[in-house]
Order: structure tokens, then sequence, then C-alpha cells
């Protein structure tokens, strides 16, 4: 056999042991790489679970909040269309106005009244902005987490990728062998990291900036509505006093 020939030979099993796709760089990886890249992956996967559904849900919400007002501006009073309405609850412009028209009814219609000089107008609009601000705080549960991912996974990527090319230093000392064959494994492991800090952070931003504005302009929308419901009781309060 001619050197040439020894030289093919001893390469052939060298480059098979170093395979360089996904699954062989995972399972080649140090357990410390091995747990961010399990760390992310799962971070990934449940921030994609939040953006799906949410996404989903306020799509959802925002066909509601058209029927709904289309229904309450063609109806012809807000006592009928209370008295008439199905729906108890379950979507956030329904439990607003609930809320403004059980206040309006336990206090009688009656324009005069006031408690502790609160009048009957801020009563009812104070009840609303409570529901708001509950339904509100419920849209943007788990928000946080695709904050907290947006900014932290990159970190936590380059955190692999400076140990994996520890790892490979550490293998150019042990066998004091700089070929590339050598610390080929331990960059990959290292970029695959950081990679994969990237794709788990870049969706999660993105989804984070386009849901809160979602959710800030569905609140827009019930704020305006409970203006809207409080000029209607303020027309409703100065007939009363005529």
């Amino acid at each position: 056999m001619t050197g040439a020939e020894e030289i093919v030979t001893t390469m052939v099993p060298t480059a098979a042991h170093h395979d360089l796709s996904m699954v062989s760089l995972f399972m080649q990886a140090s357990l410390t790489v091995k747990l961010v890249i399990i760390l992310l992956l799962a971070c990934s996967f449940w921030s994609w679970t939040i953006i799906f559904a949410k996404i989903s849900f306020l799509r959802k919400l925002k066909n509601n909040a058209d029927k709904f007002e289309n229904a309450f501006w063609n109806s012809g009073s807000i006592d009928t269309f209370f008295d008439n309405l199905k729906d108890r609850g379950d979507d956030p412009f329904v439990s607003v106005f609930i809320a403004g028209m059980k206040e309006w009814r336990r206090s009688g219609t009656k324009a005069k009244s006031s408690i502790g000089g609160i009048s009957l107008k801020d009563r009812v609009e104070r009840m609303m902005h409570v529901v708001v601000g509950r339904e509100i705080d419920y849209l943007e549960q788990h928000l946080g987490f695709l904050a907290t991912v947006g900014s932290t996974a990159p970190f936590v990527g380059l955190f692999g990728t400076v140990w994996g090319i520890m790892n490979s230093f550490e293998s150019i000392g042990f066998d004091q062998n700089t070929s590339l064959t050598s610390v080929a494994p331990g960059i990959a492991e290292a970029l695959f990291a950081t990679a994969l800090g990237l794709v788990v952070t870049i969706p999660a931003v993105i989804a984070y900036n386009k849901i809160s504005a979602d959710v800030n302009r569905y609140q827009n929308r019930l704020d305006a509505f409970v203006d809207e419901f409080s000029a209607i009781i303020s027309r409703q309060i100065e007939d009363t006093e005529v």
C-alpha cells in the first residue's frame, strides 16, 4: 500500500466519525451544550405555542368586537340590547358592557344619585374601566415569557458557543493536533448553539411586538367604547333631569 492510499484510508473513518449533521452535533456535544440546546428548544416550543394561541385568540376577539359593536349601534336602546343579550360575559366587550349596565341599573337610573361626591356617570365609567383592566391583564398573560426569551436566548446560545469553543481548544491541547478534523466538531457545535439562540430569539421578539401592538389597539377600542357608553349615559341623565 502506498503512502497516499494510507492517508486516504485513515481519513475516511475520521470524516465519518465527525458527522456535522444537527443530530450528530447534538449527540457529540458535551453535556453542558446539550442542556443549552434542550433549553433553547423547550423555549422555542413554548414560545410558538403562545404565539399561535395569542394571535388566534386576538383575531377571534376582533371579529367578536365587530359583531358586538354592529349589534350595539343598531339596537334601539341600551336597555333593550342588554335584555336581549345572549352572551353573558365570555367576550371582553360584553363583560365591559354588562359591568356598565349593572351599575347603571343598580342606581335606578337616578340622575342625581351620588355616593361620596362621585356621580352616577363616574361610577359607571369606573366599573367599566376596572373590567377593561382585568380583561387586558388576561390578554397580556405569557407575553412576559416572550419578552424574556427574546432578551435572554441570544446569551444562552452564546454561552453554548463559548463552551463549544473551549472544547475545541481542549481538543487541540489533548491531541496536539490543529487540523480541521480535530477542531471542527467543537466549532460546529458552538456555531449551532449560536444559530439556535437566534432562531429562538427572532420569532419571540417579532411576535411580542406584534401581539403587544394588537393588545394595545384592542384596549384603545375598549376604552373608546367606554367613552361612547358614558356619553349615552350622560344624555340619559340629562333627559331625566329635564
